[in-house]
């Protein structure tokens, strides 16, 4: 067995796997929490996409709007995060074998690079830009491509459910 295999096996063969796979109430409780923390990441990025857009909160400076919303991202990514990998413990083998559950992962970290781009190089001349009603171009590339990962993410999340084998 590969390492991989072998950490996926420790995970899925864990007592708080087995709990989760066991009890009727704890899965669709973690799952809760998952959709709801998902609903505030998506929708606090989407303050900031809209606003790199020139959508909304166009009087506010991409700079304070950041600063603001950034907080209660972090925070619900982490427990969206946290929450996913209970549910994915509970049934690992077979999440790894859903198409669509591989494509959310993949889909994650392309949101994840986009936003470390955008960071890092777009952001870098903010203050220049950033009280206009429109950012330059490449701004709104970086929030036109956030809004299209993050539905995408959303999208392939909602056809976990639909199309995993099994479960029991």
């Amino acid at each position: 067995m590969s390492q991989f295999q072998d950490l996926i096996a420790f995970f899925e063969d864990s007592s708080i796997a087995d709990a989760i796979r066991e009890n009727d109430l704890l899965f669709p409780s973690i799952e809760s929490i998952h959709v709801v923390a998902i609903c505030l990441v998506v929708g606090s990025v989407f303050v900031l996409d809209l606003r790199l857009l020139g959508f909304a909160s166009i009087s506010r400076p991409v700079g304070r709007l950041t600063r603001a919303v950034l907080p209660l991202t972090w925070s619900a990514f982490v427990v969206a995060a946290s929450s996913g990998f209970l549910l994915f413990i509970s049934h690992a083998t077979k999440y790894l074998a859903n198409g669509y559950f591989v494509a959310k992962m993949c889909l994650i970290c392309a949101a994840g690079l986009n936003m470390i781009a955008f960071h890092a190089i777009t952001a870098r001349d903010l203050p220049k830009w950033e009280a206009r009603k429109f950012p330059p171009p490449r701004a709104r590339l970086a929030g036109a491509l956030s809004v299209l990962f993050w539905i995408a993410v959303v999208a392939c999340g909602r056809w976990i459910g639909f199309t995993m084998e099994e479960l029991q």
